[in-house]
């Protein structure tokens, strides 16, 4: 398996975001990374880096999933925000269109408000290049697939999933997962995306949800309580063409490995039946029952489970990070997850 990862992601570095009316420490940081790439090291294994991060396939593959003004605004906001009278180093929305705007604004803080739906999503002037980094990685590893490996890791952070065809949100700006996706189009006719984090992946729902071409599953946990709040409900299941090939399977909070476990197993039941040429995991780490977004209690040995259920599946696999945050436990988890994965 080839394993890829940018130093250029560290450039991305927000010290705070806003949890409950506080700012607070991120668990969105490079130390992510480091923990990660420890699990990776403790099995023998090592990350190289895209040979590209930036160029005009990977431009051309994001505005296949993003909308080209959303583009335009997370690589020059920073700039446009730092020539406002009295502006923060960091840039945050104060305003958000609830229920819909009538129109596209100019300015800044109009943008700003626009394209990040919440509080969790600060840029520094760095951090354009740190997401840039983020999704060439994923890139990369789809392309490793595509040219014939059976499977590959990319460590992303931030991480994608929550961002949609033009919204940032949940510490996610480009949807990695769904650049994978994109990419392996190019070869395979049917694709699956198996997200498996704590939280649903809306924005890889909102960006494939009216196509047949690309299913979309995510088991989370429900977001009648919990984060993304809005988006995840087992009646969300796609529209027009897309009908039927979106499904949710929301779990209470708290629920344990075993719960976990049982959905998945209903999940992958479901992919089979669209019997994708080729699969993305969005890898979530964060239902560990330490995890300091905790909303399930998994064990660190049933990641093990979880990685050798979907090799299981014996198809071309692209296995992007999204959550997971810092505990003594993280690399651990990874490692779990990519024993039961080779293991299979």
């Amino acid at each position: 398996m080839k394993l890829f990862y940018h130093p250029d992601q560290q450039r991305h570095a927000p010290p705070t975001f806003l949890l409950r009316g506080r700012a607070v420490d991120s668990p969105e940081g490079p130390v992510r990374a480091e923990l990660l790439t420890r699990g990776l090291a403790s099995m023998g294994l090592a990350m190289t880096p895209p040979t590209l991060v930036d160029g005009p396939r990977l431009r051309e593959r994001l505005a296949a999933i993003h909308a080209p003004r959303y583009l335009d605004f997370l690589e020059t906001i920073h700039a446009r925000w730092q020539a406002l009278p009295d502006a923060a180093e960091i840039v945050a929305p104060n305003v958000h269109p609830c229920g819909g705007g009538h129109h596209y604004p100019r300015h800044p803080v109009g943008l700003v408000g626009w394209h990040m739906h919440d509080m969790a999503c600060p840029m520094t002037a760095d951090s354009f290049a740190g997401i840039l980094a983020s999704a060439a990685s994923a890139e990369a590893a789809a392309d490793a697939v595509i040219a014939g490996e059976d499977a590959a890791y990319a460590l992303c952070r931030p991480p994608g999933h929550h961002a949609g065809p033009e919204r940032a949100g949940g510490f996610c700006f480009l949807n990695n997962a769904a650049l994978a996706a994109t990419v392996l189009r190019e070869r395979h006719e049917r694709v699956a995306i198996l997200d498996v984090d704590l939280h649903h992946g809306n924005g890889t729902q909102d960006i494939f949800y009216a196509r047949g071409d690309v299913w979309t599953g995510s088991l989370h946990a429900d977001p009648a309580d919990f984060y993304p709040f809005f988006w995840g409900g087992a009646d969300e299941t796609g529209e027009g063409e897309g009908e039927g090939a979106n499904v949710n399977l929301p779990l209470p909070l708290g629920s344990d490995g075993a719960a976990f476990l049982a959905a998945l197993d209903r999940l992958i039941a479901r992919l089979d039946a669209f019997r994708p040429e080729s699969v993305v995991v969005a890898l979530g780490l964060d239902a560990h029952k330490d995890d300091p977004l905790a909303g399930l209690v998994l064990e660190t040995e049933d990641f093990f489970a979880v990685g050798r259920r979907i090799a299981a599946l014996g198809l071309p696999t692209v296995l992007v990070q999204e959550g997971g945050y810092p505990t003594e436990h993280l690399g651990d988890n990874l490692a779990a997850f990519l024993g039961g994965f080779t293991a299979a």
